[in-house]
C-alpha cells in the first residue's frame, strides 16, 4: 500500500529556549566512579559502551570514587586550581577590558576552566596543543606570562604576534600551543599532521586538538578521523561539548539520540566521554590517552561534557536563544566549585586559602593588565612591513629555501 503522507525533515530543537526551564535529561549521564577503565590496549571497538557512557570521578560529596580516580598529588591538585582561578578571573578583567573598548572583542572560556588545566597538567610541556578559543586554562597551567597576553588582545606595540592575529588567537610555541584557527575545524586536520610528522621522526612528542561540538560538522573533522585511525597518529582528539555552537543547539551538529564520542568508536579509534567539569576525570582520562599515543596504539577520541556558562564572545547575547539562568542548572556544577570541595575532604585547601588566592590572583591580573596598557597602539606608531612582519618565520627558515628566495628576489 503506497505512503500517503508527504516527506519531511526534522529540525532538532533543544530542550529548553528563553522562559522555559532547561531538560537536561538529554545527557546520559552516568553515576560516578560507575563507569569501567579498560586496560590502555584495548581496541577500539571495545570502548563503544564508554562512548555512550560518561567517566566521572568526584561524586556530590567531593570525593573521588570509582576505577578512573586519578594518582596525582596534592600539590598538582592546588596547581591547578590555581589555575583554574586564573582562567576564570582573566577572562572576567578581559570582558571588562573590552566593554571599555580596550580591544576589539574578546570570547570567555566560563565553565570550561578545568579541561583545558587538567590537560594542560597531564601532557608534556613539549606536546603539541591546537587549540580553540576557548583554551586559556592550559596558558594559565603553563604560567604563561599574563602581559604579553593582554597585548595581543589589545594588538600593541608588545604584542608578542604583531597584529598579525585577532585577538584571542595566541600563538606560543614556547609553551606548546599552536596558533588558533577561527575556522576551528582546521585544528583537527593540522593536529594529526603534526603528530604523524613527529613519528616519522621518531620522535616523542604527542599532538592534542580542539574542536566544539558545533565544528565536528564540517568536513575536516572527518577527514582528520580518517588520518588518524589510517595512520595510528599519537594524537589526543578533544571535543568539547559545550552544548551551543554560536547560537545553535548541539543536537544540530549530529548530537541528538547519540554522542560525539561514538563517532570515534565508528571510525576505529578509541573513545572516551567524560565529564569535562570534573578536573580529576579530565586529569585521568588525558592521562590514558596521553599513554596510549607514545605506546603507539594510536589516537583517543575525547567528548568532554561540559557547559559554556557565558555568551560565545562579546558580540553575543544568548539570553535570546536560551534560558538566561541555565548554566545555574547544569548538573554537572561548577569544575572550580567542585575541586574546591574535593582539596577542602583532604583538608588541602580552605575557604580563608580560597579567598587569599582570589584576591593574590585577581592582583597579579591587574598588574599585569597595567603593564600592557604602557604600550603604544601598533597602527597609531608603526606600520610593519612584510619583512617585519614576517621576521620570526625567515629566521627559522632552513637555508635552502633562503637561497632560492634569493634567487626569485623574494
Amino acid at each position: 500500500m503506497p505512503h500517503s503522507e508527504p516527506l519531511r525533515l526534522h529540525v532538532p530543537e533543544p530542550t529548553g529556549r528563553p522562559g522555559q526551564t532547561t531538560d537536561f535529561s538529554y545527557l546520559r549521564l552516568s553515576p560516578a566512579g560507575e563507569v569501567r577503565r579498560p586496560e590502555v590496549d584495548v581496541t577500539p571497538v571495545d570502548t563503544r559502551d564508554i562512548a555512550y557512557s560518561l567517566i566521572r570521578v568526584l561524586d556530590e560529596h567531593g570525593n573521588a570514587v570509582g576505577p578512573w580516580a586519578p594518582d596525582i598529588s596534592i600539590e598538582t591538585l592546588r596547581a591547578g586550581m590555581r589555575a583554574m582561578m586564573k582562567t576564570r578571573i582573566f577572562d572576567s578583567r578581559m570582558l571588562i577590558a573590552q566593554r571599555q573598548k580596550k580591544m576589539s572583542f574578546y570570547m570567555q572560556s566560563l565553565g570550561e576552566e578545568a579541561i583545558g588545566a587538567a590537560q594542560a597538567m597531564a601532557l608534556n610541556r613539549d606536546d603539541m596543543c591546537f587549540p580553540t578559543y576557548r583554551q586559556q586554562s592550559i596558558l594559565m597551567a603553563r604560567d604563561v606570562p599574563l602581559h604579553g597576553l593582554i597585548c595581543q588582545l589589545m594588538s600593541n606595540e608588545g604584542d608578542p604576534l604583531k597584529g598579525r592575529q585577532l585577538p584571542v588567537m595566541y600563538s606560543i610555541k614556547e609553551a606548546g600551543f599552536f596558533s588558533i584557527s577561527g575556522n576551528l575545524a582546521t585544528q583537527y586536520i593540522q593536529a594529526v599532521g603534526w603528530a604523524m610528522a613527529s613519528a616519522i621522526k621518531n620522535d616523542t612528542k604527542i599532538a592534542s586538538a580542539w574542536i566544539g561540538d558545533g565544528a565536528t560538522a564540517e568536513a575536516d573533522f572527518d577527514t582528520a578521523l580518517t588520518f588518524a585511525h589510517v595512520y595510528h597518529a599519537p594524537v589526543i582528539l578533544n571535543v568539547v561539548n559545550n552544548q551551543w555552537a554560536i547560537s545553535t543547539f548541539q543536537a544540530i551538529a549530529g548530537g541528538e539520540n547519540t554522542t560525539f564520542a561514538a563517532r570515534g568508536v565508528g571510525c576505529g579509534i578509541a573513545s572516551l566521554r567524560v565529564d569535562g567539569n570534573d578536573f580529576l576525570a579530565v586529569y585521568a582520562a588525558s592521562k590514558w590517552a596521553a599513554e596510549r599515543a607514545r605506546s603507539n596504539l594510536g589516537p583517543t577520541l575525547i567528548e568532554w561534557v561540559t557547559y559554556r556558562a557565558g555568551p560565545h564572545s562579546t558580540s553575543d547575547d544568548p539570553s535570546k536563544y536560551r534560558p538566561l539562568d541555565d548554566a545555574n542548572h547544569f548538573p554537572l556544577g561548577d569544575p572550580i566549585a567542585r575541586l574546591k570541595q574535593y582539596l577542602i575532604n583532604q583538608g588541602a585547601w580552605s575557604e580563608q586559602e580560597h579567598e587569599d588566592t582570589q584576591k593574590e590572583l585577581e592582583a597579579m591580573v591587574i598588574a599585569a593588565q597595567k603593564e600592557a596598557e604602557k604600550f603604544g597602539s601598533l597602527a597609531d606608531n608603526h606600520v610593519f612591513s612584510p619583512a617585519e612582519m614576517f621576521e620570526d618565520i625567515y629566521e627559522q627558515m632552513p637555508e635552502h629555501l633562503r637561497q632560492q628566495r634569493q634567487q626569485l628576489g623574494i
